[in-house]
């Protein structure tokens, strides 16, 4: 017998920040969840995460901290030996196992203090993305989100959702530079796990299991984002394992 007491949930917002709640229609996501006979956008892969299609696609590393200032992975592998690959996974690049949130203690002193933010892409990264893909897009004022129904805080069983490989996601919609605004409903709140454009430019790409963001694009998306002084990223095939 199940003895423990439901876990309360706030009902679902209408609007989840500034992005608005698709209560009816999901045509928008559909072509998300055509299923592809090739077998690409498989769960555990690049275009699993950022969808499959594109000419090109980047990982983007959620940064480490020390002392709540942002570090870079490759500064954290250089202090333990080792060296930052495009697939690399954070846990064997600081020499421990997959479990090692629950170490009792981790960090290297005076390198870093706190791994990776796990989740949909950090707000500082989505801050720095998003110039980038506005610039790659023809419809930065009409963009679509997905929000996996899955994260604690609110009840979204009611709502209506669409599948992507082992997630369902609620669907929101608004403007490019409004992916950041849920953080203005509660600061600790978790930014869409997807973003596309109308015009399916490029697709962005996150999940609460990992420290990295996937972004399938143009190949000038994809130099861009390698370029970008504020952000840590590496070219990835579509078929590469996600971390």
């Amino acid at each position: 017998m199940d003895d423990y007491a439901p876990v309360h949930r706030d009902p679902a917002p209408e609007s989840y920040g500034r992005l608005r709640v698709r209560t009816a229609d999901l045509g928008p996501a559909r072509w998300l969840t055509r299923h592809d006979p090739s077998g690409a956008g498989a769960f555990g892969t690049v275009a699993g995460v950022a969808a499959p299609g594109f000419a090109a696609y980047v990982r983007v590393l959620h940064p480490a901290s020390l002392e709540e200032r942002p570090v870079r992975w490759s500064t954290v592998a250089a202090a333990h030996g080792r060296r930052v690959t495009p697939t690399s996974r954070w846990h064997e690049l600081v020499g421990m196992d997959a479990l090692y949130q629950n170490a009792s203690e981790y960090g290297l002193p005076g390198v870093w203090d706190e791994h990776p933010v796990e989740g949909p892409t950090p707000p500082d990264v989505a801050r720095a993305l998003i110039p980038v893909l506005a610039r790659h897009t023809g419809t930065p004022d009409h963009c679509w989100y997905g929000l996996w129904n899955g994260y604690g805080r609110w009840d979204f069983d009611h709502l209506p959702f669409f599948e992507r490989p082992c997630r369902d996601e609620v669907l929101l919609g608004g403007t490019l530079a409004d992916a950041v605004s849920p953080t203005d409903l509660e600061a600790f709140a978790e930014l869409p796990d997807l973003w596309w454009p109308q015009d399916r430019a490029w697709c962005l790409g996150g999940d609460v299991d990992l420290v990295s963001t996937y972004v399938g694009g143009s190949e000038a998306l994809v130099a861009e984002v390698l370029a970008a002084p504020g952000l840590e990223a590496h070219r990835v095939d579509p078929g590469d394992p996600v971390g």
